[in-house]
């Protein structure tokens, strides 16, 4: 019978044999059970891939570390002991089935492991272990992704993508952010953009590829006046994704800026991005170079030797294109078109905005101000409403809690106002981080600000009382509220980041 060596018998080493054991059968145990239970909780993966097995090798390094410590102590105490090699003799029946089952066992034991190996990588690659992990950390942008248009589209697709390399940097970068979580030494909000993001030549455009960039996009918009009637106004506008006929290609339209034959570059002055100083465009059919500067921020030529430039790219403009932080003039119209929210209750939307735009610390002080806040405008001015439609108000609470907390996450200070879109020009600069009339080359070119390079708008105005435009001549913008035409002498954003309407 082929026995065990002597120095086997130690407490560090049968500790590690029974740590060992248990951590595989239960790994077996909870492998074989999530194939016949579909649903369990987020961390069932983090146990059975990552967890049992750091436990099961810590186990399997404990057997010859004991062994060593007690030859290590009889070496001390002069006990005299023959140290051989244990003589194998196939023979012998016992041996033999000893041998057999080690040979067995360590074959399983690699097949699972290889099996195990892959099962971890592909749940440290899910969007379960990505969202769920650090809840408090990534709820944020767990809850904006599910209801993004790319909710069916993996994280690691867009933060990863595929090859070796770009891998191994997620996991290094991935190993600095546990160790920030770890010791509480993570910043909120988490800060944007990732500038060690990548390309998005290598991953957006794994599907979304520039010659697929063709035809233009009719989009409907509905909004609501902070007023007594919640007063509906829609907007009708064609965005100029490209030109008006496909077959012109790239040559104009709002996909301009990755065309092929041009290459757009820029010079931040921030981390954020959200201020731009110069802007340098090449023709690359000529390499003609044009530079661009802010005549409100003068450069001279040795500043503009030293500055740094990104070349542009679908997420310079396209920068919440899976975590959108949708600011309360947004997703409170939204939640009225959808009916979640009764245009028919007089002021709902001034009573809401008034409570929206202001931070709160936590979730629940959120909730209890929008409670209170809502119960005390109706009581105070429309008390017979108050009175007779409590059942309408409750239920109206509740939908603005739940609209808040998946919006705005006070925990982590994340809000529109700390992720602004750049997809377009009203709560931020966006678009008119270049295009503000400010940006001239040297013979005098400028960058325009005309909106209608972009979008045409082909009607507006209330239901029943909508104005179209005629003959495909697009028509200018009407403000739904008259301000005397202040809004075109400022930007949309000075006015939209404070208020509501």
């Amino acid at each position: 019978m082929l026995k065990k060596p002597k120095h086997y018998y130690s407490w560090t080493t049968l500790i590690g044999t029974v740590i060992a054991s248990i951590s595989f059968f239960l790994i077996i145990f909870l492998f074989l059970l999530s194939l016949f239970i579909e649903q369990g909780s987020q961390y069932t993966g983090l146990v059975i891939f990552i967890v049992l097995p750091a436990f099961f090798v810590f186990g399997l390094l404990m057997i010859p570390l004991g062994m060593h410590l007690k030859r290590r102590k009889e070496k001390k105490e002069n006990i005299d002991r023959e140290h051989r090699f244990p003589i194998v003799n196939l023979n012998d029946p016992g041996q033999r089935w000893v041998i057999f089952f080690v040979t067995i066992s360590t074959f399983v034991f690699l097949i699972l492991s290889i099996l195990g190996g892959y099962e971890a990588i592909h749940y440290t690659e899910s969007n379960e272990f990505c969202g769920t992990l650090c809840h408090t950390v990534m709820n944020p942008e767990y809850a904006t992704y599910h209801k993004s248009a790319h909710a069916r589209v993996q994280c690691v697709e867009c933060h990863v993508g595929s090859g070796a390399e770009w891998y191994i940097k997620s996991k290094f970068s991935g190993m600095y952010q546990v160790y920030s979580i770890l010791f509480d030494k993570y910043p909120t909000p988490i800060p944007t953009p990732l500038h060690n993001l990548r390309p998005a030549s290598e991953t957006c455009e794994q599907c979304h590829w520039p010659e697929k960039f063709y035809d233009q996009k009719y989009a409907i918009h509905k909004h609501y006046i902070a007023d007594e009637e919640n007063t509906e106004w829609d907007i009708h506008m064609l965005m100029k994704t490209n030109n008006e006929h496909r077959v012109d290609g790239f040559q104009g339209g709002i996909h301009w800026h990755i065309n092929s034959d041009v290459k757009i570059e820029y010079a931040p002055l921030s981390h954020e991005r959200d201020t731009i100083l110069v802007v340098k465009y090449t023709n690359l059919k000529n390499n003609e170079i044009t530079i661009f500067v802010d005549d409100s921020v003068p450069v001279n030529q040795s500043q503009l030797d030293t500055l740094v430039f990104r070349k542009m790219d679908c997420l310079d403009c396209h920068n919440r294109p899976s975590h959108n932080f949708k600011p309360p003039r947004l997703f409170f119209d939204d939640a009225i078109t959808e009916g979640k929210i009764p245009q028919s209750l007089p002021d709902i939307k001034v009573a809401a905005m008034d409570i929206l735009k202001n931070e709160y610390p936590s979730i629940d002080s959120a909730n209890k101000a929008i409670e209170m806040g809502i119960n005390e405008y109706y009581e105070f001015m429309y008390e017979e409403i108050y009175d007779t439609n409590r059942k309408v108000i409750d239920d109206v609470v509740v939908s603005i809690q739940e609209l808040y907390a998946a919006n705005i996450f006070p925990e982590m200070k994340a809000r529109w106002t700390a992720y602004p879109n750049h997809l377009g020009h009203i709560e931020s600069n966006g678009c008119y981080r270049c295009h503000n009339g400010q940006f001239k080359s040297e013979k005098g070119d400028v960058i325009s600000s005309d909106c209608k390079l972009c979008h045409s708008i082909m009607a507006q105005g209330t239901p029943g009382n909508i104005e179209y435009a005629k003959d495909g001549v697009p028509l200018d913008f009407v403000h739904p509220i008259n301000i005397k035409g202040k809004w075109e002498r400022i930007k949309c954003s000075d006015c939209h980041d404070n208020l509501y309407e």
